[in-house]
């Protein structure tokens, strides 16, 4: 199989690094140091090489290095199916810019040339949070299978936002609103089926050894096909009114989650459950799109191996091995690495 593969990572008041070059092998990567050292940062700039914000879903202009504020710039050489890439990406303000092999390009075309999956503390309780939160995990997950989902979720929030102006105003002008439920219901209905095309690839992923599977599903309510979506959008105008905001539709929907060898829901079980449940998400998805665009993805893993035991931990390495993903983990000393082949980065 054809790899993608992180050779260089060029840094420039990124965060707390005022200037670092790192060159790697291709193998997992393991970077230790203590709490403060810039590991998290490092992988977050490693995030940016896909479309979005990144790990921490931070604003460009907040990933500048304190007390300078003169922007910010990441330069990677990739090795991806389609060959040998530059991208670089920076801000000097507000928003961000991306450059590939020298041309500026939009975010999305960091999607048709790499892929990029991560695991970090703040979604450990990703089960237990509001809708939201997994709403956006989902997202994620299927822009990792189908990058043009990005454009049909950025044209439904916009129609959205639209929507919600006229409602806020107490619009009632007829011709408004079948304008923009058109393209509501034409981009819904995208959205949904990309998500739903996502979860039946992880569904058939092979189970990863020492992480239960999840049973994943769409939780929606109301109809989901553009003709009978926008039949909805048209018949809660009155409710919508009242309420100022639109109460059905894609942005509304969930991700439900059940451990599937005991049949309970994931915010039910255990922390230790929960975690391991995750991580058998995101090994189900790097699996999938290493099917689908013929390479595994690159792998950031922010202090997972020191929340597992030791034959979680095995059983993680071992998975990342079987992938042969090149994976970045974090953790704040190399015993946490013991059985990992790869790299070693101190910090």
């Amino acid at each position: 199989m054809t790899r993608l593969v992180l050779r260089r990572l060029a840094l420039s008041h990124f965060r707390s690094h005022a200037a670092a070059t790192l060159d790697f092998a291709g193998a997992p990567v393991a970077i230790f140091g203590p709490n403060g050292a810039g590991k998290t940062n490092l992988i977050e700039a490693i995030s940016l090489l896909s479309p979005g914000r990144g790990l921490r879903g931070a604003a460009a202009e907040d990933l500048a290095r304190l007390p300078e504020r003169i922007g910010w710039k990441v330069r990677a050489a990739l090795e991806a199916p389609s060959g040998a890439h530059e991208l670089v990406t920076w801000s000097e303000g507000a928003g961000r810019r991306v450059e590939v092999d020298g041309k500026a390009a939009a975010q999305a075309a960091l999607g048709a040339l790499a892929r990029v999956l991560w695991l970090t503390p703040a979604m450990d309780r990703l089960w237990m949070e509001a809708a939201s939160e997994r709403r956006r995990f989902l997202d994620r997950v299927t822009l990792s299978l189908f990058p043009d989902h990005a454009a049909a979720v950025l044209a439904y929030e916009r129609a959205l936002r639209e929507r919600a102006r006229l409602l806020r105003d107490g619009t009632r002008d007829a011709a408004w609103y079948d304008a923009l439920e058109a393209r509501l219901a034409g981009e819904g209905a995208r959205i949904d089926a990309a998500r739903r095309a996502a979860l039946a690839r992880l569904a058939g992923a092979p189970e990863t050894a020492g992480f239960p599977r999840g049973a994943l599903s769409l939780v929606a309510e109301g109809p989901r096909d553009a003709e009978g979506l926008r039949a909805a959008l048209r018949a809660g105008r009155g409710r919508d009114l009242a309420a100022g905001r639109t109460l059905l539709g894609p942005h509304r929907d969930d991700l439900g989650a059940v451990y599937a060898a005991k049949g309970v829901e994931a915010r039910l079980c255990s922390t230790g459950e929960q975690k391991a449940l995750l991580i058998g998400v995101v090994l189900a998805n790097a699996a999938a799109v290493a099917e689908d665009f013929g390479a595994p993805p690159l792998l950031l893993l922010d202090e997972v191996a020191a929340h597992l035991d030791a034959d979680r931990r095995r059983a993680l390495y071992a998975a990342i091995a079987g992938l042969g993903a090149q994976a970045f983990l974090t953790g704040t000393g190399p015993e946490l690495f013991e059985g990992l082949e790869g790299e070693r980065l101190a910090l």
